[in-house]
C-alpha cells in the first residue's frame, strides 16, 4: 500500500504522466461512451447534407455522405483501442516468455530464439498484412494478427536484455547457489525486476499500434466498411482535400493526440518507475 501511494504521488507530480494520462484517459472514455451513444449512427447517410460545415446539428460537420464526423470519430477509436489493447496482449504474452526463457537458458536455446526473432522482424506489420490480406482478405483481425507478430520479437529482445541484466545480480546468484531452479528464479525474482520495462514498453508499443492500423486501414487493408476508422477516414478525406480540409484533419488529430498520449505516458512511466532517470534529465 505505502509503495502505491508513493507511485501515485511521484506520478500525479510529473508532467509528462498527467499529461499523457490525461490524452489517454480521454480517448478511453471516447471509446467506452460509443459504446453505449454517439450522437448518430455511423450508419446514417444523409446526402442532402452532405460535406455541412459544423453547426449545432453536427459539431464537427459531415462528411461526403452526410455521415456525423464527430460519430465516426467517436466509434472509430473503438477499433484503435481493441488492435493496441490485442496486439500488445499478443506481443506480451508470447514474447516475454520467449526472452525470459532464453535468458534463462542462454546456449543454443537463446540462440535460436534470438535468430528467430531477427528473422520476423523482417516482416513489418504492412508486409505481413500484405501477405495475410492475400490468403484471408482484410480485415479487422488482419490488422490485429500482423501488429501482433511485429510485437513478439519486439518485447522478445527487451525481455532478454532485461532479464540478462538481472541474472548478473548478486541476489540472483544466491537464489542459484540456494539451490532454486531457472522456472523459480525467474518468476521470483527477474520478472518482477523486469515489469517496469515492460509496461513502459508496452505504451510505446500501444502506440506503434494505433499508427499501424491507422495506416493499414488507409490502404484498405484493415478496418473494412461500415465500421469507421480513422485511418480509412484519411483516406476517404483526400477527395475533398480542396472543398473540405476538415475532413482529414479531424482523425489526422485523433490519431496524433492519441499517439503523443501514450508518448508523454510511457516517458512519465519511465521516469516515475525509475527515478534515476529523471534525475539524469
Amino acid at each position: 500500500m505505502r509503495d502505491n501511494n508513493i507511485f501515485w504521488r511521484r506520478a500525479l507530480l510529473h508532467p509528462s504522466f498527467v499529461a499523457g494520462g490525461g490524452m489517454v484517459l480521454l480517448m478511453v472514455l471516447c471509446a467506452v461512451l460509443s459504446l453505449f451513444w454517439s450522437p448518430y449512427s455511423v450508419g446514417d447517410i444523409d446526402i442532402p447534407n452532405k460535406l455541412a460545415s459544423p453547426s449545432a446539428a453536427h459539431w464537427l460537420g459531415t462528411d461526403s455522405l452526410g455521415r456525423d464526423i464527430g460519430s465516426l470519430l467517436l466509434v472509430g477509436s473503438q477499433n484503435s483501442l481493441l488492435v493496441g489493447f490485442i496486439a500488445v496482449g499478443i506481443g506480451l504474452g508470447v514474447g516475454v516468455p520467449l526472452g525470459l526463457l532464453a535468458s534463462a537458458r542462454r546456449g543454443g536455446v537463446e540462440e535460436v530464439i534470438m535468430r528467430a526473432s531477427d528473422f520476423t522482424f523482417a516482416f513489418p506489420a504492412l508486409l505481413s498484412a500484405i501477405m495475410l490480406t492475400a490468403i484471408y482478405g482484410p480485415g479487422l483481425v488482419v490488422s490485429i494478427v500482423a501488429i501482433g507478430i511485429f510485437n513478439i520479437p519486439v518485447f522478445a529482445r527487451i525481455s532478454r536484455g532485461a532479464a540478462n541484466a538481472v541474472w548478473a545480480r548478486d541476489y540472483t546468484l544466491a537464489a542459484r547457489a540456494a539451490g532454486q531452479g531457472p522456472l523459480a528464479i525467474t518468476l521470483t525474482h527477474v520478472l518482477p525486476n523486469i515489469a517496469s520495462v515492460l509496461i513502459v514498453q508496452a505504451t510505446i508499443q500501444f502506440a506503434i499500434a494505433i499508427l499501424a492500423e491507422a495506416a493499414l486501414s488507409y490502404l484498405g487493408l484493415g478496418t473494412q466498411p461500415p465500421q469507421p476508422s480513422w485511418g480509412r477516414m484519411l483516406n476517404e478525406a483526400q477527395s475533398q482535400m480542396f472543398q473540405a480540409p476538415m475532413l482529414a484533419v479531424y482523425p489526422g488529430a485523433a490519431i496524433a493526440l492519441a499517439v503523443l498520449g501514450l508518448n508523454l505516458l510511457g516517458d512519465g512511466l519511465r521516469d516515475v518507475l525509475d527515478p534515476r532517470l529523471a534525475r539524469q534529465r
